[in-house]
């Protein structure tokens, strides 16, 4: 893997009073920092990678893969960053498309934030301006979890960049959090958290290993949850009106077995959108995208074969 060079990271209590991600204090960040250097190390070597502006910050994206079709971004969930794809690059690259992967703003990582961020259309603002920066007029947006709630938002707030979205069980998007989300979410980012209570949280999340830490990513997500502090209010539930105004296809994958909300009900719901294609796979959990990676890769490929305008980038 090239060298890593990290930004000059948001540090201290200060930031949370300006409403602004930033890690605990020093020694937080050099130990979620030496996490994310040895789980960049699993990801293939990318083509390239950069820094872009936007008005709510810079965003670190690397772009894996060469091609001339149509890009696919990925965003990750709450309290991860790019290591999140490692078992997902190998077969998402093959596609015949550019995959760029980015480090979500106001989350760990080498995006910094620099203003805050209060709605959805906020969220939508800063992904649409670093698809500008990247100079990317159209791309595929696939997102898991909380990124699943980010790819929907760009499409509602900022579609005239938006090829498709792929959200994998998108956290609040198509069913309300379940209250075992709930608690998890608030116990696992408690201040002063037991190591190993809190990998045990994720490991239900992630369906029911015993032990998060086992995993690179899980070691990721645990650092940033106990290291890194988000300013941002909970994602919003969108409206009916909202959905109804997406006018991309949609790919929704929805984990059986996710404790993120009710699968049926959020199966259900997407199938209302305009152009939807819903799955639920009975035996996945909310990490499906690490579960199944080969059969992640096939389906997205399939979808995005399947488009009208999956060719060629303009």
């Amino acid at each position: 893997m090239a060298e890593i060079s990290f930004p000059e990271p948001r540090i201290g209590p200060e930031w949370a009073r300006r409403r602004i991600g930033a890690f605990r204090d020093a020694v937080a960040f050099e130990r979620f920092a030496a996490v994310y250097r040895e789980a960049m190390d699993g990801l293939p070597e990318p083509e390239e990678q950069r820094t872009v502006d936007t008005s709510y910050g810079t965003v670190r994206v690397y772009r894996f893969g060469t091609g001339d079709g149509v890009p696919l971004v990925l965003m990750p969930g709450r309290q991860s960053c790019t290591p999140l794809w490692r078992t997902n690059l190998p077969g998402l690259v093959r596609g015949g498309r550019p995959v760029y992967a980015v480090d979500g703003l106001g989350e760990p990582g080498c995006s910094v934030q620099s203003a805050p961020m209060t709605s959805g259309a906020d969220q939508a603002a800063w992904i649409d301006e670093m698809l500008a920066r990247l100079e990317l007029p159209r791309a595929h947006v696939l997102g898991v979890s909380i990124g699943g709630w980010l790819a929907v938002q760009v499409a509602v707030h900022r579609p005239e960049r938006i090829a498709s979205v792929i959200a994998l069980d998108p956290a609040n998007t198509f069913a309300p959090l379940s209250w075992k989300m709930i608690v998890v979410s608030l116990g696992s980012v408690l201040p002063g958290m037991p190591e190993g209570l809190r990998n045990r949280l994720l490991g239900w999340i992630s369906g029911g290993i015993d032990d998060a830490s086992e995993h690179i990513e899980g070691r990721l997500i645990a650092s940033g949850m106990r290291d890194f502090k988000v300013r941002f209010p909970s994602p919003a539930l969108p409206g009916a009106d909202e959905l109804r105004s997406l006018r991309v296809p949609v790919l929704a994958l929805i984990a059986g077995k996710s404790i993120v909300h009710d699968a049926e009900k959020a199966a259900a719901r997407a199938r209302t959108l305009r152009d939807s294609a819903v799955e639920v796979w009975p035996e996945a959990s909310h990490a499906l995208n690490g579960e199944y990676p080969e059969r992640l890769a096939e389906r997205v490929h399939a979808f995005l074969d399947g488009l009208p305008e999956h060719g060629r980038q303009g």
